[in-house]
């Protein structure tokens, strides 16, 4: 059972899924929050671009080093060493962590919309004690699915990814319907934010970088997919097909509310305008379509964030203890480590009353570095085999990630460092553990 390998569907399922999580039902607000329409259509452009670039260098980097499994780490490691391998381990894999805590927090803030009123809050934002029980619950309940098999929760996974598609699908068509390109013209020219196009476009990067953080999923589970060229014709049909839905609902909504109606609009903002459009029933679908997406979501990324200390503990980056896989093929160590940080994490924004839109910020910044050394290292196997168009192709994906990191701010940044410098602790123990283990294995 467990031995089975991820097809095609279900990989490209799994890109999409990890791409298309809570961010879709919010985009329309925190888009019109920060940008006109102007911004809106050239952030959407560098992004397209920038995006499909980072694709095409996972595409190439799989078909080229086919040695290589698990991407993120891999990468990094064979083009800059065992100290930058780790850092784009650890990064991703906090990333990955902080970001599944957002989504159940999220998940459970739905759930309020129909069971919450001003006198009797039940689940809140998130972030209540009924909302720390139930997301408890299902944190344990996702632990015990991936612990039967890789192969048996992909397919899960598929099954919530096609559910989530509906209520986009039905968002959009009533947005195009009632689309006014009067409207859409007086958005594209707002100036009332007196904010330059260019700060505006800034302000939408690190937006934009997260709704297609998991771009690299089939590339993580590359050791578990039936066939080698699958892993990259799924990345570029995910992020394809995730552009084309988060281009069409932000667009479509620009011309259905003014930027100032939509910037004050309650999240998840694609509700609100269905309702506006078709009544309760669009508050309804949206919501569920919500509740559905990012628990599909969380169970994505909790097979990425299970792989990655695996691979990693391969070659000594972090403790041996990782290594331990179950009867099902799955590293369980791993899993244990993600599913205990997440409840922790769960039980920290309860008594710290945060919500996710904080969670998901830094877990934004830490993807940056993983994402850029990717490129940087494809850019380095180019030049170094002398293939001129994959020159290309790198120059832009590494020009794109650096462009993200320049939009992250300083801030953030920083904070960045600092939860960098707390993992140099784990590799120095990792570290010392492999070369004692090494040395005994010579003298044997």
């Amino acid at each position: 059972m467990s031995a089975a390998k991820i097809g095609l569907l279900s990989l490209t399922a799994l890109v999409f899924s990890s791409m298309v999580g809570s961010g879709v039902f919010s985009l329309p607000q925190n888009m019109a929050q920060v940008a006109n329409g102007s911004a809106l259509l050239v952030a959407w452009l560098i992004t397209g671009v920038g995006i499909i670039f980072l694709a095409l260098t996972l595409l190439h980097l799989t078909r080229q080093r086919p040695d290589l499994d698990g991407g993120i780490y891999n990468y990094a490691r064979e083009g800059f060493g065992d100290l930058i391998g780790f850092c784009s381990a650890w990064g991703y894999w906090l990333c990955t962590t902080i970001g599944i805590v957002g989504y159940v927090v999220i998940a459970f803030s739905g759930v309020g919309m129909f069971t919450d009123s001003k006198d009797h809050i039940i689940f809140g934002e998130g972030n209540t004690l009924y909302s720390l029980i139930g997301s408890s619950i299902f944190v344990w309940l996702v632990h015990w699915l991936v612990s039967r098999g890789i192969k048996e929760a992909a397919i899960v996974n598929l099954l919530a990814t096609i559910a989530k598609i509906i209520p986009m699908v039905v968002f959009i068509f009533f947005t195009f319907i009632a689309f006014k390109f009067d409207l859409f013209k007086l958005n594209l020219h707002d100036f009332s934010l007196q904010v330059p196009l260019w700060q505006q476009v800034k302000d939408l990067m690190l937006i934009t970088l997260w709704v297609f953080t998991g771009i690299e999923g089939a590339v993580v589970l590359s050791s578990r997919a039936k066939k080698r060229h699958d892993i990259g014709k799924a990345t570029i049909l995910g992020v394809l097909l995730a552009l084309s839905f988060y281009v069409m609902v932000t667009v479509l909504a620009y011309g259905v509310v003014s930027r100032e109606a939509l910037a004050g609009m309650h999240n998840p903002s694609m509700a609100t305008i269905l309702q506006q459009l078709i009544g309760l029933p669009g508050t309804i679908i949206i919501t569920i379509g919500l509740i559905i997406s990012v628990a599909s979501s969380y169970l994505s990324w909790t097979l990425f964030a299970t792989e990655i200390p695996f691979l990693a503990a391969k070659n000594g980056a972090f403790p041996k203890l990782f290594l331990k896989n179950n009867q099902n093929n799955v590293p369980i160590s791993s899993l244990w480590l993600t599913t205990l940080v997440v409840q922790g994490s769960l039980i920290a924004v309860y008594f710290f009353n945060k919500n996710y839109t904080q969670l998901l910020l830094i877990s934004s910044v830490m993807i940056l570095l993983p994402y850029f050394l990717v490129s940087a290292f494809y850019l380095k196997e180019s030049i170094r085999h002398k293939r001129t168009p994959h020159i290309a192709i790198a120059s832009v994906a590494s020009i794109y990630a650096l462009w993200l990191l320049y939009a992250a701010g300083l801030d953030l940044l920083l904070l960045s460092v600092v939860l960098y410098l707390v993992g140099l602790v784990i590799f120095s123990i990792s570290y010392f553990e492999h070369k004692k283990s090494l040395k005994q294995n010579q003298l044997n």
